[in-house]
């Protein structure tokens, strides 16, 4: 297979000079780096490039050439190669205009030159940069492969467990695909039983649970060891963030991870007012990214479901699904939320089969050219709705309220009004859901009235709900479910019955000593992810004053 393609685009022959040794001594090894004196002529590469099908991973490009500049030189550049990554190189004085190109030209970064010395100005952003686009790239695809039906919850659940992983694979749906007819004709394989997943080395999972999948694609399920210094239950924005923190700072660490991950942030289709990423970033992405962070640190992941947690003495006993246990000083809390239930007539029976709980990014591309509905008015329903309007016909909205103002962010209200296919229904919500083997059709009711719509796929976002009913009760929570943590817990001054530490308890300490909250999960917290990643590196400091009692 080739090697992906680094394109250098300066009239300035010194600069393009360095910036290809620059690159070449970096990247060599990986990539291919080609030059081009002029905009015209980085268009007539990337065209040549095009058309033999080479991979493009990144284009860099001067801002001032004559002729054409680098914004609209980039911005051209993207109509070919859409998922290449976008660098400007500017002076100070074009700061202004390299900012604007994010919105324009939508660059991902621009640098100011010089860059002396690469290794701490320009390798750092570009590596980001190239990581980003190897996640997305789809290469010839030698790999993994699910062979499955669209309106399959068994089907769904593999493809949403696998995407949540980072597990790189190809679906083919047995009803559109020859391709998949042709396999399962091959392997000898019933397609009454689907999904399958077939493997690069030729063997094959039919029907598999999640359990048995995780273990196939080589991801961890039994911990390296019995005692951590530090378990965190959950890997969402506040879990990985503690992993980050305290691996990062010496203690042994074990992330516990849901066998079947469905948290609110993984599922964002784009984040796009998260603090560091001015083009935004997927929840899928930003998790991607911490979780290599983490494991760079010394964080052990183990793809486990936790079921139940048991205090003796100083120890915190974590009771996992397949009957095994591991132990620790202390726990975090990072449990995230997941949607709360549609509970209307028909929803439970068609979930996985047209209804799907948050942005179910697995099934995007195949609402390419429907009719899509979304339920809710909150930030994660509009990032959901921009995100489909790129491949629905249509994407309408459903909202209880009179409007989206006091419940979703203004960048996002304001992109939806430019989006031409996005309809906002108000005052309108689902009824009943109507199908057999999938979704057919919503009854509406709305200021009209009531009336029966055809509808093949409706995503829902209408609040969230804590996965806390398997802690013990010495836990507290508040009569969602939602943990108390440290102010909470106190009344007049004096910790609530039951506290057995001398002092009161730390910020985001829960009702057992040693054992914090953060994220989501935590009563009164704020659900932003930036908020979640603060209280997940809080968590850790607090964790370290817990310890250095002991």
């Amino acid at each position: 297979m080739a090697r992906p393609i680094l394109l250098a685009v300066d009239d300035d022959v010194n600069v393009l000079e360095a910036v290809v040794q620059d690159l070449r001594r970096e990247y060599g090894a990986t990539y291919r780096v080609l030059r081009a004196a002029s905009g015209q002529a980085g268009l007539d590469t990337l065209a040549q490039l095009k058309q033999r099908q080479e991979p493009v991973a990144l284009i860099v490009s001067d801002q001032r050439m004559p002729g054409m500049t680098g914004v609209e030189f980039l911005e051209r550049a993207r109509a070919a190669f859409p998922d290449a990554r976008r660098v400007l190189l500017t002076a100070y004085a074009d700061t202004e205009a390299a900012i604007e190109a994010i919105n324009s030209a939508r660059i991902h970064y621009y640098l100011n030159k010089p860059w002396d010395p690469p290794e701490e100005k320009l390798y750092p952003v570009l590596s980001d940069l190239l990581e980003d686009w190897k996640a997305g790239y789809q290469p010839p695809f030698e790999g993994l492969r699910v062979i499955g039906h669209r309106f399959s919850l068994l089907d769904h659940k593999v493809r949403t467990f696998l995407s949540s992983n980072h597990v790189p694979y190809r679906w083919l749906d047995v009803a559109t695909s020859e391709d998949a007819l042709t396999l399962l004709k091959e392997k000898q394989l019933d397609a009454n039983r689907l999904p399958v997943v077939l493997f690069a080395d030729g063997s094959v999972l039919i029907e598999p649970e999640p359990g048995e999948l995780a273990k196939r694609v080589g991801l961890r399920t039994q911990a390296a060891e019995e005692f951590y210094d530090m378990i965190v239950l959950g890997a969402g924005p506040a879990g990985l963030a503690a992993a980050v923190y305290g691996a990062s700072e010496g203690l042994r660490t074990l992330v516990i991870e849901p066998i079947a991950p469905g948290g609110q942030a993984g599922s964002s289709s784009r984040i796009e007012n998260y603090l560091g990423f001015p083009s935004g970033i997927t929840g899928a992405d930003l998790g991607r990214r911490a979780l290599v962070q983490a494991s760079r640190f010394g964080a052990e992941f183990l793809t486990q479901r936790a079921t139940g947690l048991r205090i003796d003495g100083q120890y915190r006993f974590v009771q996992l699904a397949d009957g095994r246990q591991v132990s620790s000083h202390v726990v975090v809390l990072a449990l995230g939320v997941h949607y709360r239930k549609l509970e209307i007539p028909g929803a439970e029976r068609l979930t996985g089969r047209g209804i799907y709980y948050g942005a179910a990014l697995v099934e995007a591309v195949s609402c390419k050219d429907e009719e899509v509905f979304v339920v809710g008015g909150a930030n994660s329903a509009g990032q959901a709705a921009l995100h489909f309007a790129r491949y629905a016909r249509k994407v309408t909205m459903l909202v209880r309220g009179a409007g989206l103002a006091a419940t979703m962010s203004k960048y996002l209200i304001d992109e939806i009004s430019r989006t031409s296919n996005i309809v906002l229904k108000v005052n309108t919500q689902v009824v009943e859901a109507f199908g057999e083997e999938r979704l057919d059709g919503l009854q509406l009711k709305g200021p009209d009235g009531e009336r029966c719509v055809p509808a093949p796929s409706l995503f829902v976002f209408i609040g969230a709900a804590p996965g806390t009913t398997w802690l013990p009760g010495s836990i507290l929570r508040d009569d969602h479910g939602f943990v108390l943590a440290g102010p909470d817990l106190v009344t007049d001054g004096k910790p609530l019955a039951g506290w057995t530490e001398q002092r009161q308890p730390f910020l985001l300490e829960s009702s057992v000593p040693g054992v914090f909250v953060a994220g989501d999960v935590r009563h009164g917290s704020v659900k932003r992810v930036a908020s979640a990643v603060g209280e997940g590196s809080i968590a850790v400091q607090f964790a370290h004053q817990y310890l250095a009692g002991f």
